[in-house]
């Protein structure tokens, strides 16, 4: 039977993500699905949207195990998508990123784990690998979490429920990205604010991101971190190739870089990718399960002194401002913002 057919809670469900693979999984037939998120507002607008008898919303917070264990309980895969996730929030407010992203996901985890979930994918980010800012950090140590949790899962014996993650970089049209901004500026004539023009993005999708979660809840070992390959471009490239798409030029203004922004997205650090299994239009990250009790019998195979370059948005396929703009004009979320 596929795994379409099963109960699914999408745990964030009210996001960017969530909406879109609520969708999918209506679509592929799911026998139940469950939007677990804080928002009521959000739920209500989803409810409208979405009037299939077989979606149930929950009303609770990742910060509080007994609003998890009530919706968990029965069913058999986990999407992972809540987070607090913009940078400047969480530079000024470590603590709560902190609260939500690494304490919150232990929660969801444990609570799985108690409930015999078969398989639970979390969602993290390219800010995870080097992190230079505290969402990226609390992202990295989300991801440790999970780890480490896999590890001991597989210590202890039990191969009911598998743990994964997934990582992916600038979601095209998400909330909080650039995109809509840059659109609303062009439509109003004002000038298009970009903080360094030469930065890179990887653009990648909605259906992207869902087709990611999906390959690794169908595909992964317990432990296993899964990427997507995808293209790049400049940000000054992407407010170029909006305004060829709309047919209007407006002046861009910089204004530099805001607290803990990236010159460059990472997905898959040097050490990683000297590990990384390549499965085409995907890269592997698989779980280290080597004890803590080091010895020359554990030592991994792997020749760490060669240059290994980290898989980033710098150095993947890098798109121009055409090839950018045909991009973007298929994407569902960016005609919806057109």
């Amino acid at each position: 039977m596929s795994i379409f057919k099963s109960k699914f809670l999408v745990v964030g469900g009210t996001g960017s993500f969530g909406n879109q693979v609520v969708r999918h999984l209506a679509e592929r037939g799911a026998s139940e699905i469950r939007v677990l998120s804080r928002d009521e507002k959000k739920q209500d607008d989803m409810r409208r949207v979405y009037s299939q008898h077989n979606l149930k919303f929950f009303l609770g917070d990742v910060r509080d195990p007994s609003t998890i264990d009530a919706a968990i309980a029965g069913v058999d895969y986990i999407f992972h998508a809540a987070a607090l996730k913009q940078v400047p929030s969480c530079e000024f407010f470590p603590i709560e990123a902190a609260k939500t992203n690494v304490f919150g996901t232990h929660n969801v985890l444990k609570s799985a784990i108690r409930h015999d979930v078969k398989r639970v994918v979390v969602l993290s980010t390219d800010k995870a690998v080097y992190p230079i800012n505290a969402m990226g950090i609390s992202k990295a140590l989300m991801e440790k979490v999970m780890v480490a949790e896999a590890r001991r899962l597989v210590d202890v014996g039990n191969t009911t429920t598998t743990l994964l993650g997934t990582r992916y970089g600038n979601v095209v049209a998400s909330r909080g990205s650039v995109i809509p901004l840059f659109v609303q500026q062009i439509k109003r004539g004002a000038p298009i604010t970009i903080t360094e023009p030469t930065m890179t993005r990887y653009l990648m999708s909605l259906d992207d991101a869902v087709g990611l979660v999906f390959h690794a809840c169908t595909h992964g070992d317990t432990g296993d971190i899964f990427v997507q390959k995808s293209p790049a471009a400049t940000i000054h490239t992407v407010a170029l190739a909006l305004m060829e798409i709309l047919k209007t030029e407006v002046p861009i203004e910089i204004i530099g870089r805001r607290h803990g922004e990236k010159a460059h997205e990472t997905l898959v650090s040097s050490e990683e990718m000297a590990v990384a299994v390549d499965e085409v239009d995907y890269y592997k990250i698989p779980q280290d399960f080597r004890s803590s009790n080091y010895s020359a019998a554990d030592k991994l195979d792997v020749d760490f002194e060669s240059a290994v370059q980290p898989y980033d948005s710098s150095n993947t396929t890098r798109l121009s401002v055409e090839e950018t703009a045909e991009l973007l004009v298929n994407i569902q979320e960016v005609k919806d913002l057109l």
